[in-house]
């Protein structure tokens, strides 16, 4: 345990001075590279800052609780507290300071939760000294540096797994490519390779024989010719279709008050805000709230399978377009939707990226509440390969899948470390008072 001295019981008032945000209506709102910060996050970006970096928000209308660290200048939008004045105490350390406060304490309680910084002001703290403020920051950033890098590993990951299928899918590259060799009186197979992995000739010359076999076995599988179809020109012997024939949609289930809260149980319960969990960016991985087989059982709610995309289907959440793979069977709340793959029309991977290419918000129904209708999603129309292309792809995509899900396995095991080690340090349990800084 640190000692006493360097501890100090106050008002929250007496750390920090909270302030309310900003109004900024959207019509008023330029592109810029200012972040918006709402009571949910970053919402947004802006060519005009309100308030000096670096900065911490957390919510006062809407969503509470939730603590934000902003590096650079930005706008806190009315819905948001943002601390105008940190009265000499650490900015970071503040950030993790405010996380262990219970905001519902300070709450009105009404249909839609607000808090008042007058009632959190007079909350009752206890906090180190400035030099362990700035320990106890460090040793908390390192993790969530990890963890940020990790997140910035997986959207270039991701990022590439998508180039890939719109390649294939959507620009039909190598298809393409096979066309132009066959009119230049160049070789086709090689056009194609080309075009799949990028490489010059020089290049494949070089690639080891057993990957150059398997680049030109994938690009054996696609045709040398285009044909008209109701979609435009596709690839000769592809089909079309709608995205029900390879997919099926499954709505959440109601998730009671009751059942929420425990951190343990055979199937995580998820909610759209468990997107934003870390590790969570891409495959969901952890869960804030888990229920047991018998409780399952007793809410008849249903399971979605392991490689199903989970996606919101309703209210604001829409916006983002974010889709999460499921690595367990999982339940989701009734804002919520899945997709499952049909087996031998698609795979989870694929299934996946063709979602990502879709702006849900084009297929909204609803304007003061908006939501995705089933039978408009299943109608959406696409363009199916053969089998054995999209076999070819799930492969290909399952390296690049399995990378991201061992960095946010790591993010996940990182953050409960984190989790675990703040209150620990915030309470002084842990003695950070000899740390030397730097």
């Amino acid at each position: 345990m640190q000692s006493d001295a360097s501890w100090k019981e106050l008002d929250l008032g007496d750390v920090i001075e909270l302030k309310r945000g900003y109004d900024l209506p959207k019509g008023k709102r330029s592109v810029g590279v200012v972040p918006i910060v709402s009571s949910s996050g970053i919402s947004d970006f802006h060519s005009e800052a309100m308030v000096k970096g670096p900065g911490v928000v957390t919510g006062r209308y809407g969503t509470i609780g939730q603590v934000f660290y902003i590096d650079s200048d930005f706008w806190p939008l009315n819905t948001t507290l943002y601390v105008r004045d940190f009265k000499g105490s650490d900015p970071r350390f503040i950030s993790y300071f405010l996380r262990t406060l219970d905001f519902q304490a300070y709450s009105d309680k009404g249909a839609v939760p607000g808090v008042n910084r007058n009632h959190l002001h007079r909350a009752k703290v206890r906090v180190p000294a400035l030099p362990v403020q700035k320990a106890i920051a460090r040793v908390l950033d390192t993790l969530d540096s990890k963890i940020g890098l990790n997140r910035r590993i997986n959207q270039t990951l991701e990022a590439m797994a998508q180039a890939i299928f719109k390649s294939w899918f959507v620009d039909f590259d190598p298809v393409k490519a096979k066309i132009t060799a066959i009119e230049q009186g160049e070789a086709p197979l090689r056009a194609a390779m080309r075009a799949i992995s990028g490489k010059t000739d020089a290049e494949l010359d070089q690639m080891p024989r057993e990957h150059h076999d398997q680049l030109a076995s994938t690009a054996a599988l696609f045709p040398d010719a285009m044909e008209e179809s109701e979609l435009g020109d596709i690839p000769k012997g592809w089909t079309h279709g709608v995205l029900g024939d390879v997919c099926s949609f499954t709505a959440g289930s109601a998730f009671k008050p009751e059942h929420q809260g425990s951190t343990e149980g055979d199937y995580p319960f998820i909610k759209v805000s468990d997107m934003n969990l870390a590790g969570n960016e891409v495959f969901i991985q952890s869960a804030n709230n888990y229920v047991s087989k018998a409780q399952q059982s007793e809410m008849k709610a249903k399971l979605h399978p392991l490689g199903a995309t989970v996606f919101a289907k309703i209210g604001v959440a829409l916006i983002s377009n974010r889709r999460r793979l499921l690595t367990t069977p999982t339940i989701i709340d009734n804002n919520l939707m899945s997709a499952s793959p049909v087996e031998g029309k698609s795979g989870a991977y694929f299934l996946h990226s063709m979602l990502s290419t879709i702006d849900f918000n084009t297929l909204v129904s609803g304007t003061a509440l908006p939501y995705l209708n089933v039978s408009d999603l299943k109608k959406i129309p696409i363009v199916r390969p053969p089998h054995d292309v999209g076999c070819a792809f799930e492969r290909k995509a399952s390296s690049i899948f399995s990378m991201m899900q061992a960095l946010a396995e790591q993010s996940s095991t990182l953050a409960d470390t984190r989790d675990n080690l703040l209150p620990k340090l915030l309470s002084g349990e842990v003695d950070l008072s000899e740390t030397p800084e730097g």
